[in-house]
């Protein structure tokens, strides 16, 4: 990595040069972003993961920029149209859009209505007129024609060099770089539906005669209309206004009106509607996309870290219910741990016969487990089966809770499903899913495919690439951040903790079932494969409960366990006491401790995890209670104040859920009493809120909410009362 890019990248980012570098030394040494943020903040200045994201990101993008341009140089070479004015300009090519066009005028290419014209010796014709010196363009024509080659008559020749000169408008560097601001700045985004396509493409119909500056274009229309013009239900164009596009080609070419001008105006024409006008168009249908892409994938990815962070419930032993109606609902007891103790069915929902015997089945599983929570899957026959058990009085008086269950049928069909429950059924490995989402959501979801968890836009749209690496590092970052239970965790859990991956994951697994739990973090090192490189990566990240060492239950890396034991020493006690006796941990002065690569952030670090050792940073659990007798779309009336809960937040508003198996939507233009400009300002996933019904389109099974004038904050009754 050159000295090069890092000083842009510091500039780029308002970050300081020094911090920089000491990330992209670190990355190039296989260290991962959680490991750089938590135990590297001497090196980098305290670097957050987001900024160390952009670092990486922004990084890789100037190295795939070097790798085109070494392309590119080494192509001319081998083809010797290399100039030393060439080479400078592409070594100086700031983006790859420069690149390219400094490229264009060489890049081998199939033959052209230019390059035809230049094989019967047109070209120097065409550069007589490109002079504008008021030539004769008829009569200078004369001189070209010849039938052998195919030029018949003067027009034809004069036809071949206004090809040749429009090819000239299209590839020259100026020229583009001018209509590309042009195009970005005032191209209009057009669609309209295609002919008979009206009826077929009706969910597209607000946009069957569409026009909008493209740069205002919000990022989730933009992806409405690609996936409209896709489906085949709408064209579309990005187009500047033409008279402004050629104004400012002639502008650079034209510089006479007399009759060679006049041929050149018409090759600028030319090179701009044929050649010019498509190739930018394309450049900003990419650039749309992309923009589109990044915001869409930034909200998918901050929506799957709400959703992955949700509060858990905790070791506790859970009574999960999958729902259903005439199938019955499957039953499973999972044990503090998650582990599945016992199944059943029950069918409360077929008779009163066999409502009984439900309510009889479920009150003896919650006496003889001991049942202290009941989740309850959200889907068909969710909020029947919540009232249900709500009513059943059970023993001990456990919690009921509605779960989310999206993505609970792709975990009990998957690989990772079938290994861990090769004799159970889809159906018990659902229940399983949705139990575990209540004990710990983190540790469950990582299971699936984050598009999956049911909170994107437009997520099978976007750059499936860009879309694997965001999602990627946010179930990264969302691991590392709460720390893994080393002697619990499940190997899709440890595959995302800094330095393992699957392979070293499923080799603590294995090592974990011959040997027993493991006693320390020094144990690790005796796990197959697992060098001092994954174990400096990776330590501080996994937990052990009641360990040998104190510490190995914290935050604290192994690397600084020494300093604690000198403070420890210091103070005449022992690691125990500094972890019990706040008195004790008062008397420290971190100065007193700083030493080569160890500097008051790893130590402030290092004291506040003593203080809470092994802290888990997500918020407490809270049950949310739907509106009672409210459970179906018709039971919805305008003006009703419900509690409901966020589903899913999209860049136009967000989705709630009010327990009637339909999330309803609150437009960004009805989430406040003052103006919105993003909805994760004021919401996230899991959110409670409170919301009143605006409308219910029961045909479209459509639910207009509003916060508007809802208090937030006050205590909720949840009755369905009127506004």
């Amino acid at each position: 990595m050159t000295s090069r890019h890092t000083a842009l990248v510091a500039e780029e980012l308002h970050l300081r040069p020094e911090s920089v570098a000491a990330a992209a030394e670190l990355f190039a040494e296989g260290c991962t972003i959680p490991f750089v943020a938590r135990y590297r903040k001497e090196a980098t200045g305290s670097l957050d993961e987001v900024a160390l994201l952009a670092i990486r990101d922004r990084l890789a993008q100037l190295e795939e920029l070097d790798k085109r341009r070494e392309a590119i140089l080494k192509s001319l070479e081998e083809r010797e149209l290399l100039t030393e004015e060439l080479r400078r300009n592409l070594e100086e090519a700031p983006t790859l859009a420069r690149l390219e066009d400094l490229y264009l005028p060489f890049r081998p290419k199939r033959r052209t209505r230019a390059t035809i014209a230049k094989e019967k010796g047109l070209e120097p014709l065409a550069a007589l007129l490109w002079q504008q010196c008021g030539t004769d363009p008829a009569a200078a024509a004369k001189e070209y024609v010849d039938p052998e080659k195919g030029v018949e008559n003067a027009d034809d020749a004069l036809d071949g060099a206004c090809d040749i000169m429009a090819e000239w408008v299209s590839e020259d560097g100026t020229a583009r770089a001018s209509l590309r601001q042009l195009f970005a700045a005032k191209a209009m985004l057009s669609s309209k539906v295609k002919k008979g396509k009206e009826e077929e493409g009706a969910k597209f119909r607000d946009y069957f005669a569409w026009n909008e500056p493209a740069a205002k274009a919000p990022s989730h229309r933009v992806l409405a209309l690609f996936r409209g013009e896709r489906e085949g239900f709408l064209s579309l164009s990005l187009l500047p206004p033409e008279e402004e596009a050629l104004t400012l080609l002639e502008r650079l070419f034209v510089k006479t009106t007399g009759p060679d001008g006049a041929e050149v105006r018409a090759a600028v024409a030319d090179g701009y509607t044929r050649l010019l006008a498509p190739s930018m168009e394309t450049e900003l249908r990419n650039a749309l996309k992309r923009n589109a892409d990044a915001e869409a994938v930034t909200v998918f990815a901050r929506n799957v870290r709400e959703v992955l962070l949700a509060p858990p419930l905790g070791r506790k032993v859970v009574l999960a219910v999958d729902p259903g109606l005439r199938t019955g609902c499957k039953l499973v007891v999972l044990s503090p741990e998650g582990k599945l103790l016992e199944t059943a069915v029950m069918y409360p929902h077929t008779g009163k016969e066999s409502a009984k015997e439900a309510l009889r089945l479920v009150r003896d599983l919650a006496a003889r487990h001991n049942v202290e929570a009941v989740a309850v899957g959200n889907g068909t026959a969710g909020r029947e089966t919540e009232a249900f058990l709500r009513a059943a009085e059970l023993p001990g008086n456990p919690l009921v809770v509605m779960v989310n269950e999206s993505g609970a049928s792709i975990y009990s069909a998957s690989d990772v499903a079938r290994e861990e429950f090769p004799d159970q059924d889809v159906t018990v490995r659902g229940a399983v899913s949705i139990g575990r989402r209540l004990q710990d959501p983190l540790a469950e979801l990582v299971k699936i495919d984050p598009k999956s968890i049911g909170v994107g836009q437009y997520q099978h749209d976007v750059d499936q690439k860009l879309l694997r690496q965001a999602l990627d590092d946010v179930v990264t970052s969302c691991v590392n951040s709460v720390g893994v239970d080393l002697n619990t965790a499940s190997k899709e859990l440890l595959s995302y903790v800094s330095g393992l991956g699957p392979q070293l994951a499923a080799n603590i697994v294995t090592f974990r079932n011959e040997h027993g739990p493991f006693r320390s973090r020094k144990e690790l090192r005796k796990v197959p494969r697992l060098g001092p490189k994954a174990f400096e990566q990776a330590a501080g990240f996994l937990r052990i409960r009641d360990g040998e060492n104190p510490l190995d239950a914290s935050a604290v890396h192994p690397d600084s366990y020494d300093i604690v034991e000198e403070m420890a020493r210091d103070l005449a006690c022992d690691v125990a006491d500094l972890l019990a006796e706040e008195t004790l941990r008062r008397r420290i002065d971190p100065a007193r401790y700083i030493r080569k690569g160890v500097g008051l952030p790893t130590l402030a670090d290092i004291l506040a995890e003593l203080a809470k050792p092994g802290r888990d940073p997500r918020k407490s659990f809270e049950v949310v209670r739907f509106a009672p007798g409210v459970t179906t779309l018709e039971d919805l009336v305008p003006g009703m104040i419900l509690q409901g809960v966020v589903s899913n937040v999209t860049a136009f508003g967000a989705f709630v859920d009010v327990g009637v198996h339909q999330d309803g939507l609150v437009h960004v233009s009805r989430m406040a009493d003052r103006f919105v400009a993003n909805p994760s300002e004021l919401v996230s996933p899991g959110q409670r809120v409170r919301v009143a019904v605006e409308g219910v389109d029961l045909q479209r099974r459509r639910i207009s909410l509003t916060m508007k004038g809802i208090p937030q904050h006050e205590p909720e009754d949840a009755s369905g009362e009127s506004a």
